[in-house]
């Protein structure tokens, strides 16, 4: 090979090894799909880990808010998705709900996602108005209730939402029935709690923790298995007799259908180390959300599950939307 042959072949080798390295320099973002608004439960837990997540994929992390539908808006966007592990979403329990209360789904909830991890979740409380109920425990209430059940009523942030189910499943073990008024969203509800207008409902902890301090509102019970860090002297629903109440708000995090294993071993490592971060773990001991990511063929099972049980739910409680 002549000097000039040498030169043109150096030259092209070191054009394509720039061009690799540019291209491992920066390579595509992550689209991170959250079906729900900005400033919601699962939005703030997402942004929280955002950055540590795009450290342990070592890309850049875009998280895009897509809500509408009760999830269904952004879900449809994410079942789109190329399967090459440049998307993922984050869902939560409406994504098992939906199936129960809506007529027709553009998706399937099982088979048109590849399920990641399910990743923690936040404990839902049943709160009240103290100037409105007496009670301060979950046999109060129950006592209360039944004096006039008729004149009783209980908020949720929307018809068939998994705040309105974790409210059905609270009344229904009390044995009373008690009327349902469905809000647009968590933030209107407590509003109208605090005024007097309605007497009760289910809320996440962290939309509560600042009106349960300021005494605007009390907690009766925890409606999941364990008791709230931040409130360790109110106890579950389960240890006041009601063992049948068990909810919980929970996140997963799921890619589309047909994502390659390499790509779904790859997101749940860097979703496991992203959460094990400091600053992640002490943003999540803040708001009371456990965490404790589970393994892909966990998360396929837990979301089968989940569908079932919320099934039997919606069917008890009659929930239909269009």
């Amino acid at each position: 090979m002549n000097f000039h042959l040498k030169r043109r072949a150096s030259l092209a080798l070191g054009a394509a090894l720039m061009l690799a390295g540019a291209a491992w320099a920066d390579p595509a973002p992550m689209r991170v799909i959250l079906p729900i608004g900005p400033g919601s439960g699962v939005d703030t837990i997402v942004r929280a880990a955002q950055v540590a997540l795009a450290k342990a994929l070592n890309q850049p992390v875009v998280i895009e808010n897509l809500p509408g539908a009760g999830g269904i808006t952004g879900t449809s966007a994410l079942v789109k998705a190329a399967p090459d592990g440049n998307t993922i979403a984050f869902i939560s329990n409406n994504h098992a709900v939906n199936p129960s209360v809506f007529k027709k789904l553009p998706y399937d909830s099982l088979n048109d996602i590849t399920p990641i991890s399910v990743v923690g979740g936040s404990p839902f409380l049943l709160v009240v108005n103290p100037k409105l109920v007496p009670a301060r425990n979950a046999k109060e209430l129950q006592a209360f209730l039944k004096i006039k059940p008729e004149e009783h009523n209980y908020a949720s942030s929307g018809n068939g939402t998994v705040i309105h189910l974790a409210g059905e499943m609270v009344i229904d073990a009390l044995g009373v029935p008690v009327r349902h008024v469905p809000y647009k969203g968590m933030g209107p509800m407590i509003t109208d709690i605090m005024a007097g207008q309605l007497e009760m409902g289910v809320a996440a902890v962290p939309a509560v923790q600042g009106q349960l301090k300021n005494g605007s509102l009390r907690a009766i019970g925890v409606l999941g298995k364990s008791r709230v860090a931040s409130l360790p002297e109110l106890p579950t629903f389960a240890e006041q007799g009601f063992p049948e109440v068990d909810v919980m708000g929970w996140f997963a995090v799921v890619g589309p259908a047909r994502l390659p294993a390499a790509q779904v071993k790859r997101i749940h490592e860097a979703v496991v180390a992203a959460f094990a971060d400091p600053e992640v773990k002490a943003a999540m001991a803040k708001q009371d959300n456990v965490i404790s990511p589970s393994t892909p063929e966990a998360a396929r099972q837990f979301l089968k599950a989940e569908q079932e049980r919320f099934a039997h739910i919606v069917a008890n409680a009659n929930v239909k939307l269009d």
